[in-house]
């Protein structure tokens, strides 16, 4: 950094010093000189897919996957509008992404005419992402643009959410002032501090109740994730020595082989064996749990005040205490400092993989319970892949997932917006490196799945699995005429092969087994349809609907209304 640079170079300045290295973009007109700046020798690296919601989506996984800021580049209306669904699924699931768009002139602004790419105004963007960010600035001021860009960054960087920064075309060649503290300025982001005084007494009085508890139970969420809890945590639960569950959107913030971890609660459709030990629990300490509909199985959260200790969102609940200004980060560590008494309650993973079904044969008809105890066999055989789930059946399937070593696992488990996965998997690859083992539904795949072309232009190379049962069958049981549902059949594994990848299909699971291997074997990305009944969906989907169904059937109360049925899922 300079004392007095242009605009676009000390954007790319400032994103090195925080530790950013990848761009994800789509140039447009209004934003090439921009996309440019960011992109010219000594720059950072970009990386373009097809469709800005791709692009928005890879983002999100680079930052899931890496803790960093992921940051996007897009061109003003068309491309800006095109981002506000994954902008908006990473402000739901507090993802820091990061996106800078174009936008006209000065000069054009002034001539009183449409400009192209316009909505209602031209102001119209901005208050948009007024909805989906917690932070926004439209640099038009050269003497201010780099506090305020910086206000931005440290903002979204302590409430872990999106931020919008509009830099108009005749800016990024502006000669702007730095001032001396951000040159000065080692790039560290904070997270917002707690009252320590709070936070003591909040440590102090759980301790108290953990140490008096009998069976004690842990639940972790996903801020433990993003306010990069994960170790800690471990340490924590093994001084306690408590069974650890995660909820639908914290899988993955404990490891999946840990000998204390129980696997996934989802309300009262859990497993059976975690269902029986939630009710023994006299005391269960959530750590990072979003109350969501996802988490409480679509019904009001049945809460014991008395039972639960609640760290989420910058206070702690312990019993009918509130402690405000007290971070969870903050919050485990104090906790960490307290004697804690060690249990050695004996604890067994549950899934819902094993509900009395007699296994098939290797030849029978391909199964999706049988398809995720095979993948569960790959990868426990197989080290170094994450698993990427995508929105619909995959995300409930995903559930019974089992990523051994601590491996990485990403999922939009509360947003749930369809086309997520393969995106987010190419991003994930380009952050960590990670070969991305992908679960994903046919409609899902018809959304954003061609993305995957850019596979080995992007040195990705991901292992797709496309569970093919003709259609967006996850609203099968629920809708009187399923031939809504359909879609058109494409040739997956034709497409993967015309793409540069592998191609395989599997209709049984002596198929998917050497589809598995053979795709492992190859250094190029893979895409392997799985073809299962139209009526098949994943254990916790099936019980996930007959839970809706019979809630939606029982007397509607007065002044209330219906629940929708997977009100969870992307309603397309």
């Amino acid at each position: 950094m300079k004392r007095r640079m242009a605009l676009g170079d000390f954007v790319v300045a400032y994103l090195r010093k925080i530790g950013v290295s990848h761009v994800f973009g789509i140039p447009g007109d209004l934003a090439l000189k921009l996309f440019f700046a960011m992109g010219r020798k000594h720059g950072l690296k970009m990386h373009t897919l097809s469709h800005e919601p791709g692009v928005g989506f890879a983002a999100d996984g680079y930052a899931r996957a890496t803790g960093k800021i992921g940051v996007v580049c897009v061109t003003y209306g068309a491309g800006g509008h095109n981002m506000v669904n994954p902008v908006a699924g990473s402000f739901s699931e507090r993802v820091p992404v990061l996106v800078f768009s174009g936008g006209p002139g000065e000069g054009e602004r002034k001539l009183g005419t449409l400009i192209h790419h316009q909505a209602r105004d031209l102001d119209s963007q901005l208050r948009i992402y007024r909805e989906v960010t917690c932070a926004q600035a439209v640099l038009t001021d050269p003497r201010t643009a780099a506090e305020r860009m910086h206000e931005v960054v440290t903002t979204m960087w302590a409430e872990q959410r999106p931020g919008y920064i509009e830099i108009h075309r005749d800016m990024v060649d502006q000669e702007i002032e730095v001032p001396p503290e951000l040159i000065a300025w080692d790039g560290a982001l904070q997270f917002l501090p707690s009252d320590p005084r709070k936070v003591e007494e909040a440590a102090r009085e759980t301790a108290a109740m953990f140490n008096a508890s009998l069976k004690p139970l842990l639940v972790a969420g996903i801020e433990i994730h993003r306010y990069k809890l994960a170790r800690e945590l471990i340490t924590l639960a093994e001084r306690m020595g408590a069974p650890v569950l995660t909820t639908v959107l914290g899988k993955g913030a404990f490891p999946m082989d840990h000998p204390l971890f129980m696997g996934v609660q989802v309300a009262d459709i859990s497993a059976p064996s975690i269902l029986q030990r939630m009710k023994e629990a006299d005391l269960t300490i959530n750590l990072g749990c979003l109350k969501t509909d996802m988490n409480f199985c679509n019904q009001p959260p049945n809460i014991i005040r008395e039972q639960s200790i609640w760290a989420v969102d910058r206070h702690v609940d312990v019993r009918f205490h509130t402690y405000t200004d007290t971070s969870i980060r903050d919050f485990v560590y104090e906790l960490l400092k307290h004697d804690l008494k060690m249990r050695h309650e004996p604890v067994h993973y549950g899934d819902n993989l094993n509900g009395g079904e007699p296994a098939q044969s290797d030849t029978a008809p391909l199964r999706v319970r049988e398809m995720l105890r095979e993948v569960n066999r790959f990868l426990a055989a197989h080290n170094n892949y994450c698993v990427v789930t995508e929105s619909g059946d995959m995300l409930f399937a995903g559930l019974d997932i089992r990523v051994p070593d601590g491996g990485l696992y990403l999922a939009q488990g509360f947003y749930a917006s369809m086309g997520f996965a393969i995106p987010a998997a190419m991003g994930t690859q380009i952050g960590l490196g990670i070969r991305p083992l992908v679960l994903c539904g046919d409609g899902a795949f018809q959304m954003t799945g061609p993305e995957i072309s850019h596979a080995p232009i992007l040195g990705s190379n991901p292992i797709v699995i496309v569970v093919n049962n003709g259609g967006w069958q996850i609203f099968r049981p629920v809708v009187e005429r399923p031939e809504l549902l359909q879609i058109p059949p494409w040739p997956y594994a034709k497409l993967a092969e015309d793409w540069g990848g592998e191609g395989f299909v599997a209709s049984n699971l002596a198929e998917l087994r050497a589809a598995l291997e053979a795709a492992h074997a190859r250094k190029t990305f893979a895409i392997i349809e799985a073809r299962v009944a139209v009526d098949d969906l994943s254990p916790v989907t099936i019980k996930y609907i007959q839970a809706a169904a019979s809630r939606s059937q029982a007397p509607a109360q007065p002044n209330h209304r219906h629940r929708t049925p997977l009100s969870g899922a992307d309603p397309r």
